[in-house]
């Protein structure tokens, strides 16, 4: 059985998991929101999604 989630869903627990166990404050959590929307927008964002996307074949090839 294979488990498929989105990246923002990914991304937006452990957000929330830093602000409240780790100490991370709401404002950084905002601050780094909106890098990731600048980050969106900016020439370097295929580079990232093509990253992510090879990072997540990786990960999704290992076989235990």
């Amino acid at each position: 059985m294979a488990l498929s989630i989105s990246a923002v869903v990914l991304l937006a627990i452990v957000v929330f998991l830093l602000v409240k166990k780790s100490g991370l404050k709401a404002g950084h959590a905002v601050v780094c929101m909106l890098l990731g929307f600048y980050l969106s927008s900016s020439t370097i964002a295929p580079t990232i999604t093509q990253l992510t996307t090879n990072l997540a074949g990786m990960i999704g090839s290992i076989k235990f």
